[in-house]
């Protein structure tokens, strides 16, 4: 049972002293596999609270928008859109939901 890494990750293990086994995914498995890697690194993230986590959270993302044909460009510009339309989450509001009547 393997796992998604990081591209350098096999030359790390090599250097190591040790053989890495590798396969490259196709397309379809390499989405899926972004996927458990993101609710992977959103469970370091949430069990760790470090920077180095978001970081891990934010490099995933970013694979996810390019293995989806869209730039991290394109994927900020969405960001920024949205925050203008409906803002971000600075102000620390929590709903509750609306009074009957």
């Amino acid at each position: 049972m393997g796992k998604l890494v990081r591209d350098k990750i096999p030359e790390i293990i090599r250097n190591d002293g040790k053989k890495p086994i590798i396969e490259i995914l196709s397309d379809e498995d390499y989405l899926a596999e972004l996927d458990n890697k993101l609710k992977e690194e959103v469970a370091e993230y949430q069990a760790d609270k470090s920077i180095e986590e978001m970081a891990d959270v934010l490099e995933v993302l970013f694979a996810i928008c390019e293995a989806r044909g869209h730039s991290v460009d394109e994927l900020m510009r969405v960001r920024e859109s949205k925050r203008e339309k409906r803002g971000g989450f600075a102000d620390k509001i929590f709903w509750i939901g609306n009074e009957e009547g």
